[in-house]
């Protein structure tokens, strides 16, 4: 078996803003596998600047990994414990070899286009103004889940925005997800989170910093909204420190990133806990290509897990991939009457 590693630029089609600055481009590495004629592509998600294997060493651990193919996957995910990403691009790699096609790597109702997966509309941080066209365009496409990333302009009109949407639409209607990336003074969260509990939101996504799991853990038990850790996650590599984190802090909620986390498996073990805990959870793709995005939404799927997942990044590129992924009415499907438009050799 043979495996190469190969670096892919992503444009977004328009500047994003998040609470830690816009993107304009995305890095995203593949690792491509050969074997007997067939080749398999697995995505490594980086995310520079949030990704705990956002390290010097990333290239020199994608090119020890191709070295190393050889080792079975059960061996390579453990040796690669530090680089989730890398886990991940290596599970999607010898999944997509094995597959009958690159792209079909669980077969389910949903890759045969009889059901979809429910999914979030997301909205980017922005001038007022940009973000409000944002919103509106979101309900008109048919979201009933909206998901907003505030933290980054003045919370008023980000409180202004909220109002908009509850002036038209009731949560019934729809349902309104914030994500403060840790934006939130650790003095002045809870304060916050009790303006915003009166919109009647589903959740806020990380309102503080990571690594404060005494202040985390007191304003989950305080709090008037429910609270999902999303960057909290990130770089808790073992299954007893995982259980550790979620029985201190105990959260309403937990979002998961197959990039961030350890792929499929590291998922699996998120999920085993959440459920044992009682704690909810929806899986979250992480700015991938198209590659990554369809094995994310096809795994998800499986889970059966019925509330909005945070899976429509795709169209958010100038040069991603064509695929069968689309989106209608705020849910995703998978159109199989439309092709890949994917060249293992140009990559």
């Amino acid at each position: 078996m043979k495996a190469t590693y190969h670096k892919y630029i992503l444009d977004f089609k328009r500047p994003s803003g998040t609470s830690r600055g816009v993107l304009t481009q995305k890095e995203t590495w593949f690792i491509v596998l050969e074997n007997e004629g067939k080749k398999g592509v697995g995505e490594c998600g980086i995310l520079r600047g949030l990704s705990v294997d956002d390290r010097e060493d990333y290239e020199a651990k994608l090119q020890w990994t191709c070295d190393n193919i050889h080792l079975d996957e059960s061996q390579l995910w453990d040796a690669l414990i530090e680089f989730p990403s890398i886990q991940f691009g290596v599970e999607m790699a010898f999944k997509s070899l094995a597959s009958e096609t690159p792209f079909l790597l669980f077969p389910s109702a949903f890759t045969s286009n009889e059901k979809s997966i429910v999914i979030n509309g997301l909205v980017w941080m922005g001038e007022p103004e940009y973000m409000k066209h944002q919103i509106e365009e979101k309900l008109a496409q048919g979201f009933h889940c909206i998901k907003l990333k505030i933290g980054a302009i003045d919370f008023d009109k980000e409180l202004e925005l909220l109002r908009f949407i509850r002036e038209n639409f009731s949560p019934e209607k729809v349902e309104i997800r914030v994500d403060a990336n840790g934006a939130f003074d650790l003095n002045k969260a809870l304060n916050k989170l009790s303006q915003l509990s009166g919109f009647k939101l589903h959740s806020i996504e990380q309102p503080i910093q990571k690594n404060q799991t005494d202040s985390m853990a007191e304003l989950c038990k305080m709090t008037p909204l429910p609270i999902a850790l999303d960057e909290e996650l990130i770089g808790v590599f073992n299954y007893e420190d995982k259980e550790a984190l979620l029985l201190k802090v105990k959260p309403q909620y937990i979002i998961l990133k197959p990039s961030f986390i350890g792929g499929f498996k590291g998922t699996d073990e998120w999920i085993s806990l959440a459920e044992k805990h009682g704690i909810g959870w929806w899986i979250t793709s992480a700015l991938e290509s198209n590659i990554g995005l369809n094995a994310i939404a096809q795994w998800t799927f499986l889970k059966q897990n019925t509330i909005p997942q945070g899976l429509g990044t795709g169209a958010l590129y100038t040069n991603n991939f064509d695929c069968p992924l689309t989106v209608s009415q705020g849910q995703l499907w998978y159109n199989e009457k439309l092709n890949w438009d994917f060249d293992f050799a140009t990559i």
